[in-house]
């Protein structure tokens, strides 16, 4: 019989089964928070604030306030 991540024996009955398969798939943290979605933050903002220029990130920040503040 197939085992889980840590061994244990996975359930014969099918919502049960569906149930261990579908927390294996969803790993979450110890503070509660998705592994996948942590490791994509970290690629995130920061590392892309790093490539630019201070010349470039003023230009998005004022974009971004037109953006924010235009009459529709």
């Amino acid at each position: 019989m197939a085992k889980g991540p840590k061994g244990k024996r996975r359930p014969a009955v099918v919502n049960a089964r569906a149930a261990m398969i579908a927390k294996i798939a969803t790993v979450i943290t110890d503070d509660g928070k998705n592994a996948a979605a942590v490791a994509l933050g970290r690629m995130g903002g920061k590392a892309r604030a790093e490539g630019m220029t201070a010349k470039r990130r003023q230009e998005i920040a004022k974009q971004a306030a037109h953006s924010r503040w235009k009459v529709r």
